[in-house]
């Protein structure tokens, strides 16, 4: 009897003596190093924010709009839609601290969508060009409330129509960048830009700007387009306006209302204009009329109507200081982000 109590404690030590030790590696606790990172989820212009962190016992969110936070896992909601960059400082029981940050687009605005994400590393603005694929709904137009197509017999512009056409191509060389904040800049490649025939020809007859070349004759049965010297503004800036009622002077068969002293009009309402003021800056092409109409733009495309002024009517023109006409024609045309 003995024995076998003597054995039952023996095994019962060895026992004791092997299982104690893992027993007290599993319940300690490791120190890990002090890290940080954001999990984030978006619902329309509200924003989850979860910080995922090691050895953290302090917490502080700089939303990017202005706005922080000391929650843990705060919820934010955006006044305006927009990019954003959303930054997390945790910080130990030590006063050790790292940050991390996520970049955010939340309900991008027409705005945004034109000019980039600004809290991207190394942003220059967003750049675009006219596409030379077009789409169905390119088009030349007259300047009429409904947009009527200039000629029949093409009811949408095809790939590359402008050299197959107008027999320049150079019309697919310029590039516009626009920035965050409100800066414009226009880089023709080669010294040259498209516009309208009769807007060159009174540049060039005032001395402020050489025809270079012309085209459209042999699909539209004269010369409509020109391209022209023309020296960029570097201090150029625009406006985006996303609604608003758009008054142009234009044909008098296609008017809508008559302004003093008598010049037709056509008003456009509820729509989204781009402007250059204070400058001749323009964007794809160069006429009388350099604010434009954009009909709809996403994050890699935008369908811009353009005004021209395509008659050899002398009264055409409204005034020579400053230069102003009525417009006769427009192209709709799409512009593709470029990479």
């Amino acid at each position: 009897m003995r024995r076998n109590i003597y054995y039952l404690s023996s095994v019962f030590l060895c026992l004791l003596v092997f299982f104690l030790p893992a027993c007290s590696d599993d319940g300690s606790k490791t120190d890990f190093p002090l890290s940080a990172v954001i999990f984030h989820s978006i619902d329309g212009k509200q924003v989850a924010f979860t910080a995922l962190t090691h050895s953290a016992v302090n917490w502080e969110w700089n939303f990017g709009d202005g706005n922080v936070s000391t929650e843990k896992d705060p919820v934010h909601v955006y006044d305006e839609g927009g990019y954003y960059m959303a930054t997390l400082t945790a910080k130990d029981n030590t006063g050790n601290s790292v940050s991390t940050k996520v970049s955010l687009a939340i309900s991008l605005t027409p705005y945004a969508l034109l000019t980039g994400d600004h809290t991207a590393e190394g942003y220059n603005g967003k750049t675009w060009k006219l596409t030379m694929s077009h789409t169905v709904n390119d088009k030349l137009v007259n300047s009429d409330a409904n947009f009527s197509l200039l000629a029949p017999n093409i009811p949408s512009l095809p790939a590359g129509a402008f050299s197959v056409y107008v027999g320049i191509p150079e019309a697919y060389n310029d590039e516009f960048t626009f920035y965050h904040d409100g800066r414009y800049r226009h880089n023709t490649t080669d010294g040259t830009s498209f516009g309208g025939i009769v807007y060159a020809t009174v540049l060039q007859q005032m001395g402020l700007s050489q025809i270079t070349k012309v085209g459209g004759k042999a699909a539209l049965g004269q010369d409509l387009f020109a391209l022209t010297t023309y020296t960029p503004d570097e201090n150029a800036t625009f406006v985006l306006n996303e609604n608003e009622n758009f008054t142009i002077p234009t044909a008098p068969d296609f008017a809508t209302g008559i302004q003093p002293p008598g010049i037709p009009v056509v008003t456009y309402s509820n729509v989204m204009t781009l402007d250059f003021p204070n400058s001749n800056a323009f964007i794809g092409i160069r006429d009388f009329h350099r604010k434009v109409i954009v009909q709809e733009i996403t994050s890699s495309s935008m369908r811009v109507v353009m005004f021209m002024t395509l008659t050899d009517d002398p009264n055409a023109i409204i005034s020579m200081n400053p230069l102003s006409a009525i417009s006769t024609s427009a192209a709709i045309l799409t512009f593709e982000v470029v990479n």
